[in-house]
């Protein structure tokens, strides 16, 4: 049964995909008609149309959507099952998604995934940048095997595999009168011109705790939800920026921006985690991923590298 199965979602997943049983028998490499026919039998079995004949081409019904997912979870589990097989075979190959928030894009992480590539160079990495809360979401449904985000703990849909601490600061041209320090109270820069992180930026929620807590309004240059383009213009002297030690982590240790921890008793540290989700275990090769990147991790955090 299962060639079969497989035979008729391909064709109805190409034909979905194009809307047009013509092009997707081109697609194929096989006749109309015996696009034609898979269809109309699946349809016969499941006594409902999984598309709408209309002039234009074909659209799913709502028994067409079901069907599409149905055929994407499909696709997902054979891969993964093929990668399985790959590597009981000693073949190390397959494919791993991670999904990192936007500060990770540059520095250690970049050298992790490298070299994951340079030891395992079967195994094939996909790599997608989103907001905290879309790293989450990718990592549940299965979209992501694995993936990095801030503080966590709070998602009982994931486990941690490795954490460490960062912690929440200002980014200062190198110039700047504070550079030089560890450490400064937010009342020693609520009076210079600031970059202020935007939702979804989870920093955005520790300022209004700050604010909050000492009565002070800063003065907003900007406001942003990305901290590439924080780092940016405070480089370009904007102003200065709230930001997380991770955001920054680069540009410090190339001279080019300064960093000063916010020592505000209020504020606690924020957790980076690195996280797969609770309800799957990762394929082989998303399993030696994650090794390798766990052996790493503890540079992300405060003061590593």
């Amino acid at each position: 049964m299962m060639p079969a199965l497989s035979r008729f979602l391909r064709y109805f997943m190409a034909v979905g995909q194009h809307g047009s049983i013509r092009r997707a028998a081109d697609e194929l490499g096989i006749s109309p008609s015996a696009v034609d026919r898979q269809l109309l039998n699946a349809e016969a079995d499941l006594g409902a149309p999984l598309f709408e004949r209309l002039p234009s081409g074909l659209r799913l019904t709502a028994a067409g959507e079901v069907m599409m997912a149905a055929g994407r979870r499909w696709q997902k589990d054979l891969g993964e099952v093929r990668d399985q097989i790959a590597d009981l075979q000693g073949l190390r190959r397959g494919h791993v998604q991670i999904a990192i928030i936007a500060a990770l894009a540059k520095g250690p992480v970049p050298a992790m995934i490298a070299a994951i590539q340079t030891r395992y160079p079967g195994i094939s990495i996909g790599i997608s940048v989103l907001d905290n809360d879309a790293v989450r979401a990718a990592i549940a449904s299965g979209e992501a095997d694995m993936g990095i985000l801030l503080d966590p703990h709070s998602y009982r849909d994931l486990v941690v595999r490795a954490f460490v601490e960062v912690v929440l600061g200002v980014a200062l041209p190198p110039g700047h009168a504070l550079a030089a320090r560890a450490e400064v109270r937010f009342s020693a820069c609520a009076d210079s011109p600031l970059i202020v992180p935007a939702h979804p930026l989870v920093v955005s929620e520790q300022l209004a705790v700050l604010e909050g807590a000492t009565g002070l309004s800063p003065l907003r240059a900007a406001t942003c939800d990305d901290s590439q383009m924080i780092a940016s213009l405070v480089m370009q002297g904007a102003g200065l920026g709230i930001l997380t030690s991770i955001d920054v982590v680069t540009e410090v240790a190339q001279g080019r921006l300064a960093f000063a921890r916010l020592s505000d008793p209020i504020l606690r540290p924020l957790t980076l985690a690195l996280c797969t989700a609770s309800v799957r275990t990762p394929s082989h090769a998303a399993a030696m991923a994650l090794g390798e990147i766990e052996a790493g991790f503890a540079h992300l955090g405060y003061g590593g590298g």
